[in-house]
């Protein structure tokens, strides 16, 4: 039996997979970007602010998405909508590392970074689906998202919730007493067949 998990933690638990892997790819591009050399010639410094950045960008992105009602979408388009997430996630968190000027910003380091975590992100969101089906298909209710699939679906399904059992209850004084008509057939305290029924 699955857990069910309530709706408030899936939408926080699925921010935070979204942020929390935006800014784990950029983190890593930046320091792929800075090129090969010693671990203490890294810029670790620089690498941080842009994933803090990411992070930051990644959390408002996901929540027009979720203003929007967009999130309850098929495996490709959403992680389509994912890559696109990223790349503009590290383009942002290039933008707050540094004093943003249009004329200094080194749009070329700022874009590998961009192109290097977007492709981080696709290798994710294609090893995060289930295995295909035997036809060669996306299998149905896959997703490009780490979580485990019921929670997921929690978090993004705009569905309402299916009424509990005392709602689905008829209201009170309207429930039909033992032997009386209108008991279902075969109950305890319920008339027999009608006459000529089969028994």
């Amino acid at each position: 039996m699955t857990d069910v998990v309530p709706k408030w933690r899936a939408v926080l638990l699925d921010f935070l997979e979204r942020a929390g892997w935006s800014a784990g790819q950029v983190f890593i591009a930046t320091l792929l970007a800075g090129g090969v050399g010693s671990v203490i010639d890294l810029p670790w410094r620089y690498s941080l602010t842009i994933a803090a950045g990411a992070f930051l960008s990644s959390v408002v992105l996901t929540a027009v998405q979720y203003l929007s009602k967009m999130t309850n979408l098929a495996f490709w388009p959403d992680l389509l909508v994912r890559l696109g997430k990223t790349f503009l996630s590290s383009l942002a968190g290039s933008m707050t590392a540094g004093a943003f000027d249009v004329t200094t910003f080194d749009w070329e380091s700022a874009l590998n970074v961009a192109f290097l975590a977007t492709v981080a992100s696709l290798a994710k969101g294609l090893l995060a689906r289930e295995p295909a089906a035997p036809n060669g298909q996306v299998p149905p209710g896959a997703s490009p998202s780490t979580l485990p699939t019921g929670t997921y679906r929690e978090a993004v399904d705009h569905a309402p919730a299916p009424p509990t059992i005392k709602a689905t209850d008829p209201p009170d004084g309207t429930s039909v007493a033992d032997g009386k008509p209108g008991v279902v057939l075969g109950e305890a305290g319920g008339p027999g067949p009608a006459p000529g029924d089969p028994a």
